[in-house]
């Protein structure tokens, strides 16, 4: 059964003046119950991440700063919205809804988080928009249980994965991999295992070219035995945020080659949806439905 983490607070712990586009959160799972692509039995709502947990890739006083709303204005500012409880809370959720995801991949081979994909987040500070980085707090507690030795981030997402790059740039149990547009955020880029700059206005083509190229050379080289796998669809040419020129259909191409790949070599994987940022919600909401059926098709 296809598992997915969603919570009301996803969407609606934002600050006001942020909650578009972020009315994906709720959109999605809507769209997906309305058309039968899936029913109540596949969503389940997360708890809250432990705190001895969220140490093992944070550190305690940056960690402390967010739990006791500390945070100096540049340090708020550097993440891009007004801090509040609710805020935190809602990291808190996410991240044990992406390790709850992981879970649940290796039980069904395959799971979903309706957010999550918080790649800007470092050891000791957030930013663009990202407090917790719950794809380093997910492998990290894979590593410390025993559930994975060798992790493979396949990062699609537009914007370079750097709080996750600079997390595990001494760690070989975790490989990562971004594939973004490098005339874009963040302005300074740290160092992945393998990053792959586009250009502005890359095309499908292109774009599936090179993932085509790299994806089956990285398994084959890493031998992961899990994938986490941030399916961002600011890639869309529709995107605000993105610089890239992608189609739904080259998106949806995207995550199909990503899955099947995952599928024939018998890899669990848990995915984030990132980013998405088009101007009209629906092109959004579609891109990202695209992968919950895609992932719903291959597996189930």
């Amino acid at each position: 059964m296809l598992k997915i983490a969603w919570s009301p607070r996803y969407a609606h712990s934002l600050p006001e003046g942020h909650r578009f586009p972020m009315a994906k959160y709720d959109l999605i799972p809507e769209q997906l119950l309305y058309e039968g692509s899936i029913s109540t039995d596949n969503l389940f709502e997360p708890k809250l991440c432990e705190e001895a947990i969220i140490l093992q890739t944070h550190s305690l006083e940056y960690w402390e700063k967010l739990k006791y709303q500390t945070l100096s204005p540049k340090e708020i500012r550097k993440i891009g919205f007004p801090l509040s409880p609710e805020l935190v809370q809602r990291e808190i959720q996410i991240a044990q809804g992406a390790i709850d995801s992981a879970l649940f991949a290796l039980q069904y081979g395959v799971a979903m988080n309706v957010a999550g994909g918080t790649h800007h987040a470092f050891w000791d500070s957030g930013e663009g928009f990202c407090l917790l980085n719950d794809l380093a707090i997910t492998c990290n507690y894979l590593l410390d249980k025993q559930l994975a030795t060798r992790i493979l981030i396949i990062d699609l997402d537009v914007h370079q994965g750097n709080g996750t790059a600079r997390l595990f740039e001494k760690n070989p149990a975790v490989f990562t991999f971004s594939m973004h547009c490098g005339a874009n955020y963040p302005l300074q880029k740290e160092k992945s295992d393998l990053d792959i700059e586009l250009s502005i206005n890359t095309p499908d083509s292109d774009y599936l070219a090179l993932l085509y190229e790299n994806l089956p050379l990285l398994l084959d080289k890493v031998k992961p035995d899990f994938v986490c796998y941030l399916a961002g669809v600011d890639i869309l040419h529709t995107d605000k945020l993105g610089r890239l020129a992608c189609t739904q259909a080259g998106c949806k191409k995207r995550d199909e080659y990503v899955l099947k790949l995952c599928k024939q070599h018998h890899l669990p994987v848990a995915i984030a949806m990132g980013g998405g940022y088009s101007v009209h919600i629906r092109d959004i909401v579609e891109a990202h439905c695209n992968t919950y059926r895609l992932a719903q098709e291959i597996w189930f």
